[in-house]
């Protein structure tokens, strides 16, 4: 496998199987990389391959029930990576398979945080942006091996809907992205004494890809609303035009939703709950595992809410979001050792304007503040 310093772009088009097979064909290492990597991590847990087989099979019949055409693309996935359906299952139900597994066989959780890390997502609306256009961006921190196994997928809908770019694992088919309507989502992980305790629902990766498939931010606001989840997780949508837009945060657990809406026109939020509400409702065992999101969150708000409305541009956002103070627990998160001899890491930054369709994402931010353009 080659590791160039950007991530490759993969255009897929036509129906769910073409897609599917399309993608499969384009990058067909980084697929099974993936799969190898969660492979292993459910084995330091303690699952044998019968086990991961049995439980990836398992989610069939919830992706079916939320959607058959996303069970239809990753059929397509495995076909064009020549790949077993059970691997591409579990790219994109990891964080079902990672930890809902675990919490429902009753394992101790407080050492390991859920889902993606320790991820950082911010907007800045255009009210204070500089460019008057709508700026929204993202850190994700998860394992460093997805360096390797990351890809951004351009998905052209021949009319069906919004075209759409997003940035993924391969083989799965959404991380975090926008839309040709200026609909715009990134995410992170959250956590609650609810999660996995409540039987089926959407798998976290397919709500989103769902949500970037909205033909505008009331549509993604009411999709969160009505889909059954298995687990907590925050979602910050926004839609926006040449000289407007909009944004909310939405605190999704189990069985309710919270929100967050911008102050002084902007929005940031790590991986702790801020709504009052849900406050006084939940318990966060996640907080024990990364409470550096409670400075994360202050920090990158002191950088994007001082200076008395002053105008903010792309530098100062990159500026923010690569603020190493607590090093290497920072909002950028160098190298570390994480769970189950993993190494924790911000994967890549993404800045993105939903308006005129572009995003740029830094490979390995730690290392390199190199970003590289896509475009829808």
């Amino acid at each position: 496998m080659t590791h160039p310093l950007h991530f490759p772009l993969v255009d897929v088009t036509g129906d769910a199987h073409q897609r599917g097979l399309q993608h499969g064909r384009a990058v067909p290492e980084r697929i099974a990389a993936g799969a190898a990597l969660y492979r292993t991590q459910l084995g330091h847990r303690g699952l044998d391959e019968a086990t991961i087989i049995r439980l990836a099979r398992a989610m069939i019949p919830d992706i079916e029930a939320f959607d058959e055409r996303y069970l239809e693309e990753m059929r397509g996935i495995a076909e064009g990576a020549q790949l077993p359906l059970e691997d591409i299952l579990l790219i994109n139900c990891r964080t079902e398979m990672l930890y809902g597994y675990s919490r429902l066989q009753r394992e101790a959780m407080l050492h390991e945080a859920t889902e993606d890390g320790d991820c950082t997502g911010l907007v800045v609306l255009p009210a204070r942006s500089a460019s008057g256009r709508l700026m929204h961006a993202h850190n994700w921190d998860w394992r460093e091996e997805c360096v390797d196994t990351c890809i951004v997928l351009r998905i052209r809908s021949a009319g069906a809907g919004p075209d759409m770019l997003c940035f993924t694992e391969a083989g799965a088919l959404a991380r975090h992205g926008l839309n040709s309507n200026g609909v715009s989502l990134t995410g992170n992980a959250m956590s609650s004494h609810e999660d996995f305790q409540h039987g089926a629902g959407a798998p976290v990766v397919l709500l989103r890809r769902r949500l970037l498939e909205s033909a505008n931010l009331a549509q993604a606001m009411r999709t969160v609303w009505v889909a059954k989840r298995y687990c907590s997780s925050n979602m910050i949508l926004a839609q926006s035009s040449a000289t407007d837009g909009c944004c909310i945060s939405l605190e999704a657990a189990p069985n309710d939703i919270f929100w967050v809406q911008p102050q002084n026109d902007t929005l940031v939020h790590a991986n702790h709950w801020l709504s009052p509400t849900a406050l006084n409702r939940l318990r966060d065992p996640g907080l024990a595992a990364r409470p550096d999101s409670l400075y994360r969150q202050q920090r990158v708000e002191s950088a994007v809410r001082s200076g008395d409305g002053q105008k903010l541009d792309w530098d100062q956002i990159r500026a923010a979001l690569a603020d190493d103070f607590g090093f290497p627990d920072g909002v950028l998160r160098s190298p570390k050792p994480g769970d189950f001899s993993s190494i924790s890491a911000t994967v890549a930054t993404t800045l993105m304007d939903p308006a005129e369709g572009r995003m740029w994402i830094a490979r390995k931010p730690y290392e390199s503040r190199t970003f590289h353009e896509y475009a829808l």
